[in-house]
């Protein structure tokens, strides 16, 4: 995978950001620090008791997203990743975009520690009980590649992946329109696949998918675009 770099003096960085500077799970990770600091004496019982908070599952996901942004270094130098990808007016976060020869892939990382994982077509458990993770991660993709075909003026395909961090996982069938990964296979799992980009696709949709101003709900104008390649 690519160094993260700051945009060369050249590059003209007016009106965005670069989020291939992001860490992974930063966007969390924030959320469970102003959490843990509104409340510090009541967060810290609640850990002591073991009592489940929404600063403790934030945190269990910012941790999560970590342990799968160091897997994701294992990737080749023509792969990229864009980590903590916040979308829209509400915020929305996507935790890994991943841009390779492979194609355009949303990451969504679930860390589920000690609990088990079940998968089927159209079911995704944890510990028996029903998520709505697979409606989500599609969700998450098929927004992903609206607002990278409109950044891009061409068609950007974009697949999801749920990544799974658990102590086991039953996959009874592979879930549909969902890959599901888990944590010690994904960069494996994203090499190994078909090239269907060439180099110069890959280095185009990274360069529109490393500015905050794409993922803004509104179309940038077209004068804003750059042209797909052939």
């Amino acid at each position: 995978m690519q160094e993260e770099r700051a945009p060369a003096p050249d590059e003209d960085t007016a009106g965005w950001r670069d989020l291939s500077l992001n860490r992974p799970g930063q966007g969390v990770r924030d959320k469970a620090v102003v959490a843990l600091r509104r409340a510090p004496v009541k967060t810290f019982i609640a850990r002591v008791l073991g009592v489940r908070t929404q600063e403790g599952a934030w945190r269990a996901g910012a941790d999560g997203e970590m342990e799968v942004g160091w897997q994701l270094r294992k990737l080749g130098p023509d792969w990229h990743v864009i980590h903590a990808v916040a979308v829209g007016e509400k915020q929305s976060d996507i935790d890994h975009v991943v841009i390779g020869p492979a194609g355009v892939f949303t990451l969504n990382t679930k860390n589920h520690g000690r609990n088990r994982v079940w998968v089927a077509e159209n079911a995704f458990l944890v510990n028996g009980k029903k998520t709505d993770y697979l409606r989500n991660s599609r969700f998450e993709a098929r927004r992903a590649s609206r607002l990278l075909s409109s950044a891009c003026a061409c068609d950007v395909a974009v697949e999801p992946v749920i990544v799974v961090i658990a102590a086991g996982v039953t996959m009874r069938a592979q879930a549909a329109g969902v890959h599901v990964v888990q944590r010690r296979m994904i960069a494996r799992w994203l090499s190994t696949r078909p090239a269907v980009l060439a180099p110069d696709r890959v280095e185009e949709i990274f360069e529109q998918a490393r500015r905050d101003s794409t993922w803004w709900t509104g179309s940038r104008s077209r004068n804003q675009r750059r042209p797909c390649s052939t």
